[in-house]
């Protein structure tokens, strides 16, 4: 027995000198996520990409083997090019949009950080689906003796295959780990008074250079009715962050209209749906409209060419004559704010 002991022992000096040292001192990460991008506006990055998307129970609730035969039967056989062409149309010199701005967001907020705690907190970035990937960010604070994470997925209204999606993503990594560090994770922030408030000054100064909309529309990102019938509270949450924004700017019931963008498939999704919408203010002669979309953190796809592109085309198709996309929070210095307070009582 006491030979096991020792041989043990000579295997745990071991192996604690490969790791990071424990110096009983809290050093903490936060770990700032969203959805994801493909490495390149091509047909194989976005089958890669797309196959781990759509292959999360999370986001699509259809029984696997029939899902899986529609994946790679059709979809991933269709879809990649057709994707591949609409990221060609907003591809910087600096890559995809969602990563160069979740990027400047990562400097700015680790700025923020280490002039209020000095150098014991380190902030990473992830993407749920592509790169960085969760695990190797969590790695990276691994390798850095970071013993607290604090997790900030930057979706402001929970739901389950963003939020969720990204608490399994981060629990299977950290459940093989041999130390599990302590884990605090923010679930939702859409009543949070920093980031309404960078939601209201954001339409303000739109409003303050090209005037006040006939009607303001609030679009958030689409989900199938079904999710929400199942306890999903994402329905829910968008309401309240719309309320409390409108009445922080004084909006009447008349100013706006909530609706959901980005459906898929045949299923009922989350309604009223932001082109019908659309199309039925130009035909009953709404001529000004201006949209925001306060469930993206960060200008992506389904923003800058799906509502800044279609659903302008859908307006002015219509009859509409003027259309104003204002843009995410992106790195605007009040959503800094905004994110900085949200993980600074958990440092």
């Amino acid at each position: 027995m006491s030979r096991f002991i020792s041989n043990n022992k000579n295997l745990h000096d071991h192996q604690v000198s490969q790791g990071p040292v424990n110096t009983g001192k809290v050093k903490t990460g936060i770990l700032l996520t969203n959805l994801g991008t493909p490495d390149a506006p091509t047909a194989d990055a976005l089958r890669v990409y797309l196959r781990q998307f759509l292959s999360d129970p999370r986001v699509v609730e259809i029984p696997r083997l029939v899902w899986m035969i529609i994946l790679h039967g059709i979809i991933l056989r269709v879809r990649p090019a057709k994707s591949a062409k609409l990221y060609k149309s907003i591809w910087t010199e600096a890559g995809s949009p969602l990563l160069a701005i979740t990027k400047a967001q990562q400097v700015k907020v680790a700025k923020a950080i280490k002039d209020q705690h000095g150098d014991d907190v380190e902030v990473v970035i992830a993407m749920r689906y592509g790169n960085p990937s969760i695990s190797s960010a969590l790695k990276e604070l691994q390798s850095k003796g970071v013993n607290k994470i604090i997790a900030l997925p930057l979706y402001p209204q929970y739901a389950g295959p963003t939020t969720g999606s990204t608490f399994d993503a981060i629990t299977n990594e950290i459940q093989s780990w041999r130390w599990i560090p302590s884990l605090h994770f923010i679930s939702s922030y859409h009543d949070n008074a920093d980031y309404i408030s960078a939601l209201v000054n954001s339409i303000n100064e739109h409003i303050n250079k090209h005037g006040k909309p006939q009607k303001l529309l609030l679009s958030y990102h689409g989900m199938p009715k079904m999710f929400h019938t199942n306890g999903d509270p994402y329905f829910c949450f968008c309401h309240k962050t719309t309320r409390l924004a409108m009445e922080q700017l004084g909006f009447s019931k008349d100013d706006y209209q909530l609706t959901f963008q980005s459906r898929f498939g045949k299923a009922e999704w989350l309604q009223p749906y932001t082109d019908t919408v659309l199309e039925q203010l130009a035909n009953d002669g709404i001529k000004h409209v201006a949209l925001i979309s306060p469930a993206f953190s960060v200008d992506c796809l389904e923003t800058l060419e799906e509502l800044e592109v279609e659903s302008r085309k859908v307006f002015i198709d219509a009859g509409g004559t003027t259309f104003h996309y204002i843009k995410a929070l992106n790195d605007r210095d009040d959503h800094i704010k905004a994110i900085v307070g949200l993980v600074n009582p958990h440092i």
